[in-house]
């Protein structure tokens, strides 16, 4: 099937028209048009097809894998296979395929090599053999095995890489229904050419119109249900994860009946710097409002700002209003960015982020930073103290108290008597009245009060006593409100464990504290309640902790790599560019130097080549001192019309006719010719050297 002329063309403006690359589209249709105009051809061998099927096949692979790095890819599966879940199996699946539509995006630049030499070529196809292994495989052992080899066929790629440009066209292609009509129009310019004689074009075309309207309504159906797929609320899944911590609510774990289970897993490393001592706590976010058993910020992505960048590519992001703070302390910090989205744990009173290699940096009001990048974000935060990026408070960080928790708070608040106390004084006795008369515990029982009123809050102010750090934390925001002290409600990490040089912070680590306002020094101050005994309660260490350490650290390391924190993308290049100029020697530079050495040394010395002994060359050699030389790179076909036109040439235009066939088979068939034929070859070549040579003879006369 041979497909209308500028077909491909039309296909390649179309690809780089929907892919975003009209300029490289442009530049492969006009090449893969050329050879309409340029006379030039080679006589490509199987052994360089081969050669440049090879190069494509690298290229292909090397593709891949850069796509896969760029996409997250290993980062999101080193996450998936450490810790599977619903948001790590996402993660992998999304990287997989974005992946995916990135190489299918780039097909028709990859193999755009290997159609441009079959249309260049001597042929109009290229050997099966070079693009099937299978057959590869079977004509090597045929050939050890001193077997005939099978049947070698060939292959025209038009229409093939016609169906690959038309795939990476649909790979992302833009909003609308562009693409459609574009790809109808094509399809139907394809089919074109073989409608059957049988019937009209009228009817053909009709035929055509109702498949397009057909497609087009079924790809309007397919659309309408996405949308309304996407449009569903699939809340109800969240409870299956558990992510670190969310900028807009933190659902707690109040009233939650039994062990509170906590990972082991390390998922922030942190380095003290210039000698600093580490910070206490790594703040992800807080929050200003209770409701039910969960904390909000009422603060949506889209009511964070955007932070600038200090400059182009200085990765340095100042945090304001601290930026023009003088910085005490640093440290390093490695922490990762699930999705490619996170928030940023961070000490307080971060002014600066330095060599953080992101896209893009947000803050909200209540001192969270989201961070938009690779999947692993390893900076230095310098931070000051007494001073915090959280906005001054509001109404609601004074009066915001569930009238249900009400009842719970006075009782407790009764038992401090802080009538006339100061601010500094209320906050001493709360800290005083939970440390001595509360302990912690990640275990709650079952309720035995018939009340339907009693909330998890209250029972733990008035009854248990003890309790995890969200019940410490939520207490102590809604006791201090009560005595009109602005608070709010955070969470982090809290930094203790040290691992050689430096920190490690474990999921078992994450924190719940309270945030209060400093109304002398005009700033928010972390205020911990929860009694210190949870740490040790906490970092109980398992059998096997030090086993799933190594794995982490193996992962780290691995993530440091495929994320760019080693310039793994510049060296992948590096390693490519060598490779792909060592092919590119093989099939030019080396099979040139090969001919000139047979031409130097005599056919009989280089018989390496198959069919470079063919006596073909020396009827080509007489004709060319006859003043009918062969242009460089013009097909042998095409010559032999030049010589045909030369009267005095008839009695051997037929004969050469003939040779030129048993040339080709000779130089071209894996196969060879038998020993009759090579015998012809030889004997006809010197039939026609010899009535050449009458020829001469007559014209001196």
């Amino acid at each position: 099937m041979k497909p209308p002329p500028f077909l491909l063309a039309a296909a390649l403006l179309f690809w780089g028209w929907q892919s975003g690359l009209l300029i490289v589209g442009a530049i492969l249709a006009v090449v893969i048009e050329s050879p309409r105009f340029v006379r030039a051809r080679w006589d490509f061998s199987d052994e360089d097809f081969g050669r440049i099927w090879t190069l494509c096949s690298l290229l292909t692979l090397g593709a891949i894998l850069f796509a896969f790095v760029d996409n997250q890819g290993p980062a999101n599966f080193a996450g998936f296979f450490q810790e599977p879940n619903i948001q790590t199996q996402r993660g992998a699946g999304s990287s997989s395929a974005r992946t995916a539509f990135a190489m299918f995006r780039w097909l028709p630049i990859i193999y755009f090599p290997f159609i441009l030499a079959q249309f260049f070529s001597t042929r109009e196809a290229v050997p099966w053999k070079t693009i099937n292994f299978v057959l590869r495989r079977r004509l090597r052992k045929a050939k050890l095995a001193g077997k005939p080899p099978p049947p070698v066929t060939t292959v025209n790629l038009t229409l093939p890489y016609f169906a690959l440009t038309l795939l990476g066209a649909a790979a992302h292609p833009p909003e609308g229904i562009t693409f459609f009509w574009g790809l109808s129009v094509l399809l139907a310019g394809a089919l074109w050419s073989q409608r059957s004689v049988r019937f009209k074009p009228a009817a053909w075309v009709l035929a055509v119109i109702v498949g397009v309207a057909l497609g087009f309504l079924g790809q309007t159906g397919v659309r309408q249900a996405m949308r309304l797929a996407e449009s569903m609320n699939l809340s109800w899944l969240s409870f299956l994860v558990r992510r670190r911590f969310d900028a807009e609510q933190s659902r707690t774990a109040l009233g939650k009946i039994g062990d509170i289970k906590t990972s082991g897993q390390i998922v922030i490393r942190l380095e003290p710097l210039n000698g600093n001592a580490p910070p206490t706590y790594l703040r992800e976010a807080s929050y200003r409002t209770y409701k039910g058993v969960t904390w909000l910020a009422e603060i949506n992505e889209e009511g964070f700002v955007s932070v600038g960048e200090r400059g182009a590519n200085t990765l340095i992001w100042p945090l304001p209003p601290l930026d023009q703070e003088t910085n005490t302390h640093s440290a390093n910090i490695a922490c990762y960015l699930d999705g490619g989205k996170a928030l940023l744990p961070l000490p307080t009173g971060s002014a600066r982020l330095e060599k953080l290699n992101i896209i893009e940096l947000k803050k909200s009001p209540l001192g969270a930073v989201l961070a938009r990048g690779p999947g692993l974000a390893i900076f230095d935060a310098h931070f000051t103290d007494g001073k915090t990026i959280d906005s001054p408070p509001e109404p609601a960080d004074r009066t915001n108290i569930p009238p249900r928790e009400v009842a719970g708070l006075d009782t407790a608040l009764a038992e401090l008597r802080l009538e006339g106390n100061s601010d500094d004084e209320k906050l001493h006795n709360v800290a005083g009245f939970f440390s001595d008369k509360f302990s912690y515990s990640t275990w709650q029982s079952p309720s035995k009060s018939s009340d339907t009123n009693e909330t998890a809050l209250s029972r733990f102010l008035t009854k248990t006593r003890k309790g995890h750090c969200e019940y410490f934390a939520t207490a102590t925001v809604l006791m201090l409100r009560r005595l009109n002290i602005p608070a709010r409600y955070a969470v982090g990490f809290y930094v203790h464990e040290s691992s050689g040089g430096g920190y490690v912070v474990r999921m078992s680590d994450a924190h719940a504290w309270t945030l209060v306002w400093d109304e002398q020094a005009q700033t928010w101050r972390d205020f911990d309640t929860t009694p210190p005994s949870w740490i040790q309660i906490e970092s109980k260490p398992t059998i096997l902790r030090w086993l799933s350490d190594v794995k982490s650290r193996v992962f780290f390391e691995i993530r440091k790599l495929i994320t760019g924190q080693t310039k793994l993308r510049q060296y992948l290049l590096w390693a490519i560019v060598p490779g792909l100029a060592i092919l590119t020697y093989q099939i030019v530079f080396r099979r040139r130097k090969k001919q000139r050495g047979a031409i130097a040394g005599g056919l009989n010395e280089f018989t390496d080549w198959p069919g470079l002994d063919s006596e073909f060359y020396l009827l080509e050699k007489r004709l060319a001192e006859r003043g009918v030389p062969r242009e460089p790179g013009e097909p042998l076909s095409a010559w032999l019309e030049r010589v045909a036109c030369d009267s005095t040439l008839e009695d051997v235009r037929e004969p050469l006719e003939v040779l030129l066939q048993l040339h080709y088979r000779h130089r071209f068939d894996p196969q060879g010719l038998v020993a009759e034929e090579r015998e012809a070859l030889r004997r006809n070549t010197t039939m026609c050297l010899e009535r050449i040579g009458r020829v001469e003879t007559q014209a001196a006369r």
